[in-house]
């Protein structure tokens, strides 16, 4: 096939040397099988803000770093340096989450190399030998969707123990290989220790999950994994082989609204000081 404008300094600098053809276009990335040197893999080449449907984006992004202070500025105030480095941060994080996740022994595909704004991936194959399908495509026998959903949580600590949260899974990026479930899809993987709204994306990941797997196996409906696994991480107790139950006994004890606010309060205006103190001493340099 004609090669897309996203692949062509690819294949002209002899990194890739054919397309083959396109597996997907999404809301984020196209993803074309290529030819590498005599192996096929995945290229997913990711589409430019102004063509990306996805949203929310500042609340995926909160907590991840910038390179300096000054980038760190221009993406808080939106300027046209600000955008350059918050698209980069964007297309930058899955390729640092696969690297992290790989290491920490997730099953993600293999990354093999980001040029030029492309990801180069291994081909994840089914039990055909064809590229695989995803869970949304299949339909298991209830012992089938079990294992799955076991392993799926299982994947879901073993990410969290690597300070990361999915952010977006679902049955819709989830491949069935030959040896079972395999997670893509990660430009949005959140931090878990700096993002404010890690408990909740983590939650709908682990619901996402037992949602989909519940339709075969219906009893699964009845676990409540996000909140025990999080209660294990906040406690510093969670291990990638920390045995689960999926049960959790909810604290009933009424919340002091008014002093959470209080002190939320107080640390804005903390950080807001600090901020103004760094400010006027950058200035005074």
């Amino acid at each position: 096939m004609k090669p897309p404008k996203g692949l062509q300094p690819l294949i002209d600098d002899g990194i890739v040397d054919s397309v083959l053809r396109q597996l997907k276009s999404g809301k984020e990335a196209s993803v074309f099988l290529v030819s590498c040197g005599g192996s096929v893999r995945c290229a997913k080449v990711y589409k430019e803000a102004e063509h990306r449907g996805f949203h929310k984006l500042a609340e995926y992004q909160e907590g991840r770093r910038a390179r300096g202070s000054r980038d760190a500025r221009a993406m808080g105030k939106g300027s046209r340096h600000g955008r350059r480095e918050q698209e980069a941060a964007w297309k930058n994080a899955e390729v640092d989450a696969l690297y992290r996740l790989v290491a920490a022994g997730v099953r993600v595909p293999q990354p093999h190399g980001y040029y030029e704004g492309v990801l180069l991936m291994e081909v994840v194959r089914g039990a055909d030998g064809e590229v695989a399908p995803r869970l949304n495509d299949v339909s298991p026998e209830p012992e089938e969707a079990r294992q799955w959903h076991a392993f799926l949580i299982r994947q879901i600590v073993r990410m969290l123990c690597a300070g990361l949260i999915h952010g977006d899974l679902s049955e819709f990026n989830v491949l069935l290989a030959e040896d079972g479930p395999v997670i893509i899809d990660l430009p949005q993987a959140v931090d878990a220790s700096g993002n404010n709204n890690a408990f909740r994306m983590l939650r709908r990941d682990v619901d996402n999950m037992t949602a989909y797997c519940g339709r075969f196996a219906p009893e699964l409906l009845d676990t409540e994994y996000a909140f025990e696994i999080w209660k294990l991480y906040q406690d510093a107790e969670l291990k990638p082989d920390t045995p689960l139950t999926g049960r959790y006994v909810h604290d009933e004890t009424a919340a002091d609204v008014d002093g959470v606010l209080d002190q939320i309060a107080e640390a804005r205006a903390e950080a807001e000081a600090r901020q103004r103190g760094r400010e006027a001493a950058e200035a005074d340099d």
